[in-house]
Parts: structure tokens; C-alpha cells; sequence
């Protein structure tokens, strides 16, 4: 079988990326589902926590404690499963699950855990059809909060928004949440969990705003600890996508298209998910090269990297690396691909 493309995932990228996060806030989560080998870096180097979405994502960490689990219709077996295993903090966006979840805690008198409410934002580029939007609107999440407080399960509780990915515009957020938030429901929490939405550079997305996003979110925190309320931040493809470069080697080069050993269903799934285009080192103006179309391995019409990139004489045996190729690169059995495999290399 022919050689296989590789991931290169770098600690100290990655540890860095970490920090510009960290100290922007009192907390991070990172989002496990963006990268799981960039979780086991973080598990074992940072004392960050990780937000999961399923049993067999939790099950990855060695320290529960450090789980967020975000519930989504769980059946009474399975929340008394997630109770077991020593899981106490949650993320619920409707009521019945949140009432699922206390309904278990009657089988665990000594039991008490951390809840976070998922409230939606406006979204004012979401297109209808494309995605759902989670989350309770803010009246139904203020008056849960108020219910909650006081709740002698309950040992922390909270608010949890989630901004879309790539986000470059919708970032006021404390002048959203402020008018958004209830005295009562500001009185009764103690933490607000920012998900998501902070950039990362590819080759159709820039990320000249992330200096304003991170000065927002730096408004947002001096205003929450006002009414004594820390910052949590969510990030996903802030931290995977920068610490990791895809190496692929070319195949051929024919009528101004390169096909190269990986494909976009088995390492760059992020291009239908989020229609990102990855950066390639040493690619250039149209002055200096010629354009091309890099594909991926299979037959498939879609499977293409980038439609037009601008090369100096590329060549059968080369080796293209894609940038920022960390985030949401999941493999799918499209033509039985098997994942490239990813290599720790600082």
C-alpha cells in the first residue's frame, strides 16, 4: 500500500496557544471533540478542563473531575452510567434534560454537582437549514437560574453560550449579556462558560480581529468579576488548529492539478464542515508560480484541497504541508482511508 500522509503536532505551538487563552481568563475548557490527540497533550501538561459530548469521549481522560459533559437527551440508564463513572459537571440546554439529570441525582443522596445553563445568543449571520441553534432564550435560563439557586444538589451553577466557528463580528458580549442576564440570575451563578468562535488563520479566513475579540473578552471578564463571576473560555480550534501541520506527499502532477496521498475525507474534514482552505507552505504569487488544484487521493469530484494555489515547479515525490490543519480532522471510511497518523514533534 502506498505511504500515507501525517499529522505533525507540535507541544510547544500548541502549549503557547494554551497560554495566549489562559491568561485572558480565570479557566479554560478545551473542547474535546475538535482534536482528541490535542487533548492528551493538554491532559498531561496543563491543568486545563475538557468539555465531552458522549460516554466513550469521557472515558479518554484519566480525571473525570476535569470533565464537562454536555447532556443531550440522555436516558435514565445512561445518566445513571455518567453518575458512576464519576462525572459532576454538566452542561444542559433544555429543561427536560436538566430535570433528567436531578431525577438521577435521587439515586445519589451524597452526590452534588456543577450546572451550566447553555443560553443562545443572536446570531446574525446563521443561515436557516445549515445549523441548530442550541440553548434556552434568556427568560426560560434567568428563571432557572433563580429556581436553581440555593438547590442543595446543586454546588455551582452557571451560564454556558457557545459562538459559531470562525466568528468575526459577533463579539459585544457584555453589552449582549448585560442585556441579557436578570439581577436574580447575576446573583445566582458563579461562573459564564464563552464557547468557541475565536479564528484561526487560513487562506480564506484572516485573523486580524482576534486582537479586538480577545480585548471583548477581556471587558467581559473585568465586568463579570464585578458581580464575583469567573471566565470560563471554551476554545477548540484556537488551540488544535495552529499546533498541527498536515504533510502530504505529491503523487502526480498533471494539467495543472497535483494529487497528493491524503484526502479531505480522511484529514481535512473541516473543509466541508466549516469550508475552510488550508494555507500551504511556500506557495506564492501568481507572479512568481504557476496555479494549481490540489486534490485528494480518491475519485471523488469534491475531494480538493485547495482549487487554485499559486507553486514553483512542484513535482511527483514532494512533500506539500498544510497549515492550521489541527482543528476537526476526524477521518471518515469514504474509500476505506485509513487516518493518517499523527506524530509528536517538540
Amino acid at each position: 500500500m502506498r505511504n500515507l500522509a501525517h499529522f505533525a503536532l507540535s507541544r510547544k505551538k500548541l502549549i503557547s496557544q494554551y497560554g495566549h487563552v489562559a491568561s485572558r481568563c480565570d479557566k479554560v475548557s478545551y473542547s474535546a471533540k475538535t482534536n482528541y490527540e490535542v487533548a492528551s497533550v493538554l491532559e498531561q501538561e496543563t491543568d486545563c478542563d475538557f468539555s465531552v459530548h458522549s460516554l466513550p469521549e469521557a472515558q479518554r481522560f484519566s480525571n473525570k473531575s476535569r470533565l464537562w459533559l454536555f447532556l443531550q437527551a440522555p436516558e435514565a440508564t445512561e445518566a445513571e452510567e455518567i453518575l458512576a463513572l464519576g462525572i459532576r459537571r454538566f452542561v444542559v440546554d433544555n429543561e427536560q434534560d436538566l430535570f433528567a439529570l436531578l431525577a438521577a441525582l435521587e439515586a445519589h443522596p451524597a452526590v452534588k454537582i456543577d450546572i451550566l445553563l447553555r443560553m443562545r445568543l443572536k446570531e446574525h449571520t446563521i443561515h436557516t437549514g445549515k445549523y441548530f441553534v442550541y440553548g434556552m432564550y434568556a427568560e426560560q435560563a434567568n428563571n432557572l437560574a433563580a429556581k436553581l439557586a440555593g438547590h442543595p444538589r446543586i454546588k455551582g451553577l452557571g451560564i454556558h453560550f457557545h459562538r459559531k466557528t470562525q466568528n468575526l463580528s459577533e463579539w459585544s458580549l457584555m453589552e449582549e449579556l448585560q442585556g441579557m442576564l436578570s439581577d436574580e440570575a447575576l446573583s445566582a451563578i458563579s461562573i459564564v462558560n464563552a464557547g468557541g468562535g475565536i479564528p484561526v488563520r487560513y487562506h480564506n479566513f484572516r485573523e486580524e480581529v482576534t486582537p479586538s475579540i480577545f480585548a471583548e473578552l477581556g471587558k467581559l471578564r473585568s465586568w463579570l468579576s464585578q458581580h464575583a463571576i469567573t471566565l470560563m473560555l471554551e476554545p477548540g480550534r484556537f488551540l488544535a488548529g495552529p499546533c498541527m501541520k498536515l504533510h502530504a506527499a505529491i503523487l502526480s502532477v498533471y494539467d495543472g492539478t497535483i494529487v497528493v496521498n491524503a484526502s479531505v475525507y480522511n484529514a481535512a474534514m473541516d473543509t466541508f464542515i466549516a469550508h475552510t482552505r488550508l494555507e500551504v507552505e511556500g506557495e506564492v504569487s501568481s507572479r512568481e508560480g504557476e496555479a494549481y488544484t490540489i486534490k485528494g487521493m480518491t475519485p471523488d469530484a469534491m475531494d480538493i484541497f485547495r482549487y487554485r494555489v499559486f507553486l514553483k515547479e512542484p513535482k511527483k515525490g514532494d512533500v506539500l504541508v498544510f497549515r492550521n490543519a489541527g482543528a476537526y480532522n476526524f477521518s471518515t471510511e469514504f474509500c476505506m482511508l485509513p487516518k493518517p497518523e499523527t506524530v509528536v514533534v517538540d
